[in-house]
């Protein structure tokens, strides 16, 4: 018992340093692979109606999930018997790499949004450019500079 109180507390030297990083590292869940994800329908079928999707996707940019289920009531795609098997075959689409989820943060909360062009492909910059104006402090020269003489 000794062991875990200096480890969990202060002071726990090298043994408290791995054992903050065992817990850290068991405590994440793991990555689900979405290239095992079944579409729940033949091959065939699933191949047509991720056709109809990367259509609706591309046609109208980045969506959410909500939004493609609208675009694709509208779109009157055949095959898909609910949201929750839309949201699947996204799923699916995306173990293929035929479609991409980007996260994008709207106030205190995440939109996730599916697209099939990577921020890179798009031109978009990745890190926002800030345009800073830099305030000068006096316009005589430092200490310790020369004058030069013209």
């Amino acid at each position: 018992m000794q062991f875990f109180r200096a480890a969990s507390g202060g002071g726990g030297g090298v043994a408290g340093g791995w054992m903050a990083n065992a817990v850290r590292h068991f405590s994440r869940k793991r990555a689900e692979d979405v290239r095992r994800i079944n579409p729940k329908v033949p091959k065939e079928e699933a191949v047509e109606i991720s056709k109809g999707l990367l259509q609706i996707v591309n046609d109208h940019g980045p969506l959410t999930v909500s939004d493609t289920w609208n675009r694709v009531k509208d779109a009157g795609i055949s095959g898909l018997n609910s949201k929750t098997h839309m949201k699947l075959l996204l799923k699916w689409m995306r173990g293929r790499r035929m479609l991409k989820l980007s996260c994008g943060h709207v106030g205190n909360s995440k939109k996730f949004f599916y697209s099939t062009k990577t921020e890179e492909d798009s031109g978009v910059p990745t890190v926002p450019v800030l345009t800073t104006v830099k305030k000068s402090g006096s316009l005589s020269p430092k200490k310790g500079a020369k004058k030069i003489k013209q």
